[in-house]
């Protein structure tokens, strides 16, 4: 007999909305990992961004890992080009600034793929190239990856790892 995980993982593969929303109704849990051991929001079909809304909506984990390649739901949406499925990702708490297991932002699948409106996305949500590579950047260092000046009160950009940037 299927578990309920695997029926629900089943359903949002299948992208079944309806499904979905019963069995999570019914209060199967939106993090429960099928018999792989993947949650439903790993194995959703990424094109529907209603069974994400609805698995987001009930508690499911934006920011669940893949223990294999380390990737999230955002690196697929946006190796895939789903922009709407990514920007639900995102509203939802999904972070933009993990790499996977080959050293990926979501920012770097999408320019891989040729995904323009994507990366036109993340870069509007605060990601541009810095001079220690994708970084999250301020107005100033924008400016500055761009030869322009700026202010020295400019607040420094985060790196990557939680530390400031130092700039000259």
């Amino acid at each position: 007999m299927e578990s309920a995980a695997d029926r629900l993982a089943r359903a949002a593969a299948q992208g079944r909305v309806r499904d979905v929303r019963a069995l999570l109704e019914a209060g199967v849990s939106p993090n429960a990992p099928n018999s792989f051991g993947r949650t439903p929001i790993q194995v959703m079909m990424m094109g529907n961004v209603h069974v994400a809304a609805l698995l987001l909506n009930y508690g499911a984990d934006s920011n669940c890992e893949d223990p294999t390649t380390f990737s999230r739901p955002v690196h697929d949406a946006a190796r895939e080009g789903f922009l709407d499925t990514l920007v639900v990702l995102h509203r939802s708490g999904a972070r933009l600034d993990v790499r996977d297991a080959w050293g990926r932002l979501p920012l770097d699948l999408a320019q891989e793929r040729g995904h323009q409106d994507i990366v036109r996305y993340l870069r509007s949500a605060g990601w541009s190239l810095c001079s220690a590579g994708w970084s999250l950047c301020t107005a100033g260092n924008v400016a500055q990856t761009d030869g322009h000046s700026f202010s020295s009160s400019t607040p420094r950009a985060l790196e990557l790892r939680g530390q400031s940037q130092e700039q000259s």
